[in-house]
């Protein structure tokens, strides 16, 4: 005689084994798409002062060997789109969480260069806050820089 109740448990393992292998799988295929993605900005020059591409701004000059660049006309004709991206797309280390928070993912790089090349197109220079910002140091200052630093790669705060 057959135990309904078991039948039913291993039909749910089944189930959720399916479901975590599924979630992995997309997980693994949306990190890969992630690697080879065009980084843009928009940067509030038209394109011709932008030229080809081929003339880049410091920041990205200095990736010029591991990055591809092109440019574009912005929709609505709003300035010129800037896009980089890796050349060789990253290893799955160098791309995993822990990497992102040491600040080794290589795309962070390519983020920054992008942001630092705007700023340097529409307002000749890179700000930057002031450094130290604060004369004493308190736990609360110290978790603030860390993410303040980290933020720079990711693109968000």
């Amino acid at each position: 005689m057959i135990d309904s109740k078991r039948v039913l448990a291993a039909t749910a393992m089944t189930g959720a084994t399916v479901a975590l292998w599924r979630t992995v799988r997309d997980r693994a295929r949306s990190q890969d798409e992630a690697a080879g993605r065009w980084l843009v900005v928009t940067v509030n020059r038209p394109p011709e002062e932008l030229g080809t591409g081929q003339e880049l701004p410091e920041p990205l000059r200095r990736h010029a060997d591991t990055i591809e660049v092109r440019t574009r006309p912005a929709p609505g004709g709003r300035g010129t789109e800037l896009a980089a991206r890796l050349r060789q797309p990253p290893s799955r280390s160098s791309t995993s969480p822990v990497a992102r928070l040491k600040g080794d993912d290589p795309r962070q790089d390519v983020r920054r260069a992008l942001r630092d090349a705007k700023a340097l197109l529409e307002a000749g220079e890179v700000m930057a806050p002031d450094h130290p910002p604060t004369a004493r140091k308190t736990p609360a200052g110290q978790v603030i820089g860390l993410i303040t630093r980290r933020s720079g790669g990711e693109g968000v705060l």
